[in-house]
């Protein structure tokens, strides 16, 4: 009669302590799904809904950038960049202008490099 008993104790803790893994393991299935879960919020919805009026404004800054490109072509004054350049909002419209700055640059580099080349040889 104790025996059964003793056995009896033993598969209630054995088939509570299986209950107890099984809680933990369908926990860490949860946390696991939560933390590589894509995020679900509002912001993207905002982005659909306001997609074609960014793509339009993106239009627009490409267009002011092509034309900032081809004004830039034409300075050939470091100067005249470099005020550019200060009064430069944008961090797309900087990025030319110190583009052209370095063209500039190294074109008077190569300049002078060959004006030097030029007057050692004679």
């Amino acid at each position: 009669e104790a025996t059964v008993d003793l056995a009896e104790r033993r598969r209630i803790r054995s088939a509570i302590r299986e209950l107890q893994r099984q809680e933990l393991e369908r926990d860490e299935e949860t946390l696991a799904s939560k933390r590589f879960r894509p995020e679900r919020s509002s912001h993207r919805q905002d982005d659909k809904e306001n997609w074609p009026q960014s793509r339009r404004l993106e239009e627009e800054q490409r267009a002011a950038l092509a034309a900032l490109s081809e004004q830039l072509e034409a300075i050939t004054s470091v100067e005249e960049l470099t005020k550019l350049l200060r009064a430069a909002g944008e961090y797309e419209e900087r990025k030319l202008i110190r583009a052209a700055i370095r063209k500039l640059r190294a074109e008077e580099i190569e300049a002078a490099t060959l004006a030097g080349n030029v007057q050692s040889s004679r």
